[in-house]
């Protein structure tokens, strides 16, 4: 299964639409997408606005794929559970966010084993058929990770703080 998360500042109907539009052209129909209130309907993939905490850890749980904004507790809960992951940050440029934090954050995590990020919804199409591919043939997922690390956080919280 994909699963597609977008957190819950509301919706990001850029990576919504694009990963609905992929759904239809390869035929996918494995997909659970959390949109967020008041976001655009997808026609070709289950979705939900929410989901419960359990409902959320369980789709993590099956997924084989995860595509997420660049939020850090969704980067964080995927890296976690050893999940591959496709990031598309928000961009303040299309008015999905206050500023680009969400692209610093996507940039540091790109240096991760198993972190694919893009910025454009052709590439996030690229990448679907990519990662498809390769869970098929057993995808190695990303190296487990317990926690972020202090030095982490803290980088995280000082560049949040300085924007």
């Amino acid at each position: 299964m994909i699963f597609v998360t977008v957190g819950t500042q509301g919706p990001f109907d850029r990576l919504v639409r694009a990963v609905d539009r992929w759904a239809a052209r390869a035929g996918e129909a494995d997909v659970l997408a959390q949109i967020g209130p008041r976001a655009w309907r997808p026609e070709h993939v289950r979705w939900t606005e929410a989901l419960e905490p359990a409902a959320y850890a369980r789709a993590f749980e099956e997924a084989e794929i995860v595509v997420s904004h660049a939020g850090i507790g969704t980067l964080v809960t995927a890296l976690e559970r050893g999940k591959a992951l496709i990031v598309m940050p928000r961009l303040a440029s299309q008015r999905e966010h206050r500023n680009d934090h969400q692209v610093a954050t996507a940039e540091h995590f790109c240096l991760k084993h198993g972190v694919r990020v893009v910025t454009s919804e052709a590439e996030l199409a690229g990448a679907l058929d990519e990662a498809r591919r390769v869970a098929r043939k057993q995808l190695v997922p990303a190296p487990r990770v317990l926690a972020p690390s202090g030095s982490l956080l803290r980088s995280v919280r000082e560049f949040i703080e300085a924007r």
